[in-house]
């Protein structure tokens, strides 16, 4: 029986690492993993539905399921991406904004509204500190390029104050100048890099404030999640568990490979510490697959999407992931 046929694009990650170079194929497929910037391949995914696999926005997945955009996929309860965002929100120092509570009544830049990163931020922005969407003006664009659109035309059933920024603005330049007086994304700005004397962090000890935030919802937010085009998936669908046993294996040899420390696998001077620590607060499976591990970091993200009025109702486990991956083969 020939091997089937599949591509997949996604991210370059150490757990991705054995899928890219091949030394791990799912069994019975032929996977050919296309490497790319992540934007660009949520951008084809959402946009054209071109590959049999990808990487896909989790927040912009919820939107599609609920609002009939972007194209047919069913998901796999494999996360390749997760991310604590206290260390991504930024400020003009000159915005009067010395903690959360602050930024009611401010403007706030984000390059997509209904982004992932956004959509955790804003439940911790209302749940954790009281200031809920509506009590800041938003506005959408590109980060460091003008002209940038949403990768989905998405309908936010809220009163919440979202415009497109002006074409040839972009949102760092607005940062420095004080036209905007926060922004938070999924990337760092050139003007906090390069050192501009106005733009920081909302939170310069991010590190001690996502470690307070872990302690109380105990996950690590899921931004990430893999999709198949469910054409594929009804004519083959044990290429799902094909799919989610060959992510494991890969997961687990870049664990192996990272508390391998007799020589450093990754060229931080510090990666000793910070690997006994991270197990010291997450446990050693701290990169957890599969469904019944995910499912309350899937169904928090799922209720603030329905609160901030993205989607219109809460999902079952079985309209979003393929009902075989939903439990385990065990010996």
């Amino acid at each position: 029986m020939a091997r089937v046929q599949i591509t997949m694009a996604g991210g370059r990650y150490d757990r991705t690492r054995a899928l890219i170079d091949g030394s791990v194929q799912p069994e019975g497929v032929d996977l050919q993993y296309i490497e790319m910037p992540i934007e660009e391949v949520f951008w084809r995914v959402l946009r054209y539905g071109e590959f049999d696999v990808a990487e896909c926005s989790l927040a912009y997945y919820l939107i599609s399921k609920s609002q009939g955009g972007g194209h047919d996929y069913v998901g796999i309860p494999l996360f390749p991406s997760r991310c604590f965002r206290h260390g991504f929100i930024f400020i003009n120092r000159r915005s009067g904004i010395e903690r959360p509570e602050d930024l009611r009544g401010k403007t706030m830049g984000a390059p997509e509204y209904s982004m992932t990163a956004s959509l955790w931020l804003r439940g911790m922005f209302e749940h954790d500190y009281g200031v809920p969407p509506n009590a800041m003006r938003w506005r959408t664009g590109g980060i460091e390029e003008p002209n940038r659109s949403d990768r989905m035309n998405v309908r936010v059933n809220a009163d919440v104050d979202i415009q497109q920024i002006p074409d040839g603005k972009c949102l760092n330049a607005m940062l420095e100048t004080g036209e905007i007086d926060a922004l938070i994304g999924p990337r760092v700005p050139s003007a906090y890099r390069k050192g501009h004397p106005d733009v920081t962090r909302l939170f310069p000890d991010y590190k001690a404030q996502e470690r307070k935030y872990y302690e109380r919802i105990r996950m690590v937010p899921i931004m990430h999640l893999v999709v198949m085009k469910r054409a594929v998936y009804e004519r083959n669908p044990w290429i799902a568990q094909s799919l989610f046993k060959a992510f494991r294996e890969s997961t687990r040899r870049c664990k192996d490979m990272m508390l391998d420390v007799n020589a450093l696998p990754y060229s931080l001077p510090w990666y000793l510490p910070a690997l006994e620590e991270t197990i010291e607060v997450f446990g050693e499976d701290f990169w957890p697959e599969g469904f019944a591990a995910n499912w309350r970091n899937v169904e928090t993200l799922m209720k603030y999407a329905k609160e901030q009025g993205l989607i219109d109702r809460l999902f079952k486990p079985e309209e979003l992931f393929a009902p075989n991956t939903l439990t385990e083969f065990k010996i």
